[in-house]
């Protein structure tokens, strides 16, 4: 811990007019105000603000932050009060000490009370003074150093988990990359204990396998420039952990085939000089083409500066290198803290024009929601941050829909999904959202996961919900037409099926229960034959063999001699509920009962029908969706011959990738035989989709 005496030099040192006497108020302050008081570690409590005050100095800060850093928790932990504050160290630090004491008073909400309006609190505090957030940057920081200390694994993970997805991005967001990637670190080790574990031993492997390899490149770089009359400093070192591992997975490779684990860092005297080393890298190395970026020329939108490219250094190692200038590289490690003035006429607008818009909006309007609509992905770049109506948030990547926000709330509330309000308002479940959207879903106890979801949604967990969902309901709709053919199998055995009959034919089957059977007998992996063999052996030995295919189809309710038609339009087969429409000039036009059409001919003369008996033989037409991957159209055709239907028309109608979509007409028996070749489709793990038109 640093004592007074030290804090004091640390600032004097580079603030010579710095007040003394008022830095000496302050840390004897928050010394006698937390007295006692112990942190999990068992250090003194007033040991955390000090460390805090401490990395302020390593900022160059002014000494209102200094002491700002050194208050912070007093109001929040002890009986002093902002007025206390404002009474001993003045107006700006006691409005400092209140910003960040919000943001405490946030952190400590249960997690189902952080609403919306927390997140504005956050970022008015911020936008009125961006000293606040530096400030909770660096208690953040230090709470992360000290979490081990922490007995409850849970809270450590609670604690690491808001760290890497609120205080990690803003860090990076005002570009403050040594404390993002600290902050990064340290929750890693705590999320991911197991990788950390793995990917640390295997960079300590490598230190000690290469004895020193990093310090050699280095050494090989700062020649070639050296020669090339360029002055340099170069250091090297392993890439970070989190981002090896971060690479890991958004690649799906293992620690092996990650290849460039060594970075290296080039610093020059001036902007000409940093082109200049990346012409002599280039001329002495092979460069990898596309990893080269020039931040230089076009600035990341917090600052950042620097050339990036990956050299192959000895045949086949890539090594990242970013060369910067000396100013470059302090701003891109400390980002707005390295203007800790920002509201000088000289701030560095491509640095804080973001936060600049941020207090105009506030000035000209304290509405929070106003604020937030204008500062819509002004911190958070690579995800958004949606809330239910009670204020719970939730993180989704950018592009996620209503129907992942369903999800990631609850795999039931995904489910059940029927509808959204988004912001108070019913939109489409496609709507992309956007940060801080209130996100209300509307649930139907009947409802049930669409497979066009999977066109538009964008997480894991909702696309593997969807799909697993689809497969159950497709297979209950299979089994549940399976049972209706079974009691039709049934009524033809010689002889009365009971428990015990069912259980011998599952065994003869190797099938290992009944709605295995009723899905096979459904999706017709097994004939009637071979289910009334195994129900009843031998009963199958006197049947008949299969009729073969034909059309006798008659109507009652038509007059005798009356002509009639079957729609184009409803394709009505045999088994399906019928109506006649009598047309002048054509007969009678022969539609299903639920045809979409009929809606047309309320004017002319309905005609009740029904189909004669025994009548087979219709073409029925089917709208099937396959996967666009070789092979899945010979599988759908090979699905048709199996179940004894003749193709009559097959046209493509709809080219979508990764789906093709086809509208087939099928001569087939009857209603029962059509059902039948759906289940099959659907079965089928070519077919994405499959319906009667």
């Amino acid at each position: 811990m640093l004592r007074q005496y030290e804090l004091v030099e640390r600032v004097k040192s580079y603030d010579p007019d710095a007040d003394e006497a008022l830095l000496n108020r302050a840390y004897v302050y928050t010394v006698q105000k937390h007295g006692t008081q112990k942190r999990a570690s068992g250090d003194p409590y007033f040991s955390h603000p000090v460390e805090v005050a401490g990395l302020m100095t390593d900022l160059k800060l002014d000494q209102e932050t200094i002491m700002t850093a050194l208050l912070h928790d007093t109001v929040e932990d002890t009986l002093a009060t902002i007025d206390d504050i404002e009474d001993n160290f003045g107006t700006d630090v006691a409005r400092l000490v209140d910003g960040v004491t919000k943001l405490s008073k946030i952190e400590q909400m249960p997690e189902n009370e952080r609403a919306a309006e927390n997140l504005r609190k956050f970022l008015l505090a911020m936008s009125e003074d961006l000293r606040v957030l530096l400030v909770k940057l660096a208690d953040r920081l230090h709470n992360m150093r000290t979490l081990h200390f922490i007995k409850d694994p849970e809270k450590r993970r609670r604690i690491a988990r808001e760290t890497m997805d609120i205080y990690a991005p803003l860090a990076d967001r005002v570009g403050m990359y040594e404390y993002m990637r600290e902050m990064q670190l340290l929750a890693f080790e705590q999320l991911e204990p197991e990788a950390y574990a793995t990917i640390t031993s295997r960079l300590e492997q490598i230190r000690s396998s290469e004895g020193g390899q990093v310090d050699a490149i280095a050494l090989k770089i700062k020649q070639a420039l050296a020669e090339a009359g360029v002055e340099v400093e170069v250091s090297g070192r392993e890439k970070h952990p989190y981002s090896i591992w971060k690479k890991m997975a958004e690649r799906h490779v293992s620690f092996d085939q990650v290849t460039d684990i060594m970075a290296f860092r080039v610093l020059t005297e001036s902007v000409e000089d940093c082109y200049r080393a990346l012409g002599v890298l280039h001329n002495s190395w092979k460069m990898v083409p596309g990893r080269f970026k020039d931040y230089i020329s076009t600035p990341k939108t917090n600052g950042y500066r620097s050339l990036h490219t990956t050299l192959i250094h000895a045949g086949s190692m890539r090594v990242e290198v970013q060369i910067r200038t000396r100013e470059m590289h302090r701003t891109n490690e400390f980002g707005l803290a390295a203007h800790w003035a920002y509201k000088q006429a000289d701030r560095p607008d491509g640095q804080v024009g973001w936060l600049r818009d941020l207090i105009e909006i506030v000035d000209a309007s304290h509405d929070a929601e106003e604020l937030l609509e204008h500062t819509k992905l002004a911190v958070y770049q690579n995800r958004i941050f949606a809330f239910t109506p009670k204020g719970t948030l939730f993180q989704l990547p950018i592009g996620a829909t209503a129907v992942d926000f369903a999800f990631a709330v609850h795999t039931d509330l995904g489910a059940q999904t029927v509808g959204a309000k988004i912001n108070g308002r019913h939109m489409p479940l496609r709507t992309e959202l956007a940060n801080g959207d209130v996100v209300e879903i509307i649930k139907g106890k009947e409802a049930s996961p669409q497979l066009s979801w999977l066109g538009f949604v964008v997480t894991g967990k909702a696309r593997a919900s969807i799909r697993r969902a689809v497969r159950l309901k497709e297979r209950a709709e299979i089994a549940e037409i399976g049972t209706k053919l079974f009691e039709e199998i049934v009524e033809r055995l010689p002889a009365k099926v009971g428990k015990k009959a069912i259980k011998a034919a599952l065994e003869r089957l190797e099938m290992e229960d009944q709605d295995d059977l009723m899905f096979a007998i459904g999706s017709a992996k097994i004939s009637d034959r071979e289910v009334m063999e195994a129900l009843v052996p031998g009963s199958t030995s006197d049947l008949p063999d299969e009729p073969a295919q034909g059309r006798a189809i008659s109507i009652k309710g038509l007059t005798a001699g009356m002509g009639f038609s079957l729609a184009q339009c409803c394709h009505p087969v045999p088994g399906d509920r019928i109506v006649g429409l009598r047309i002048k000039g054509k007969g009678v036009e022969v539609h299903a009962i639920d045809c979409l059409e009929l809606a047309n001919g309320v004017d002319a003369d309905w005609v009740d029908l029904s189909w004669g008996e025994h009548s087979h033989g219709a073409v029925g037409r089917l709208q099937v969706v396959l996967y666009n991957r070789p092979g899945t159209l010979a599988e759908m055709a090979g699905t048709f011959a199996r179940n004894n239907a003749n193709v009559m028309n097959l046209l493509l109608t709809q080219r979508d990738d990764p789906f093709h979509t086809y509208e087939v007409d099928l001569e087939v028996q009857d209603l029962a035989h059509l059902t039948r070749i759906v289940s099959s489709l659907r079965a089928s793990d070519s077919v994405a989709q499959a319906d009667r038109v």
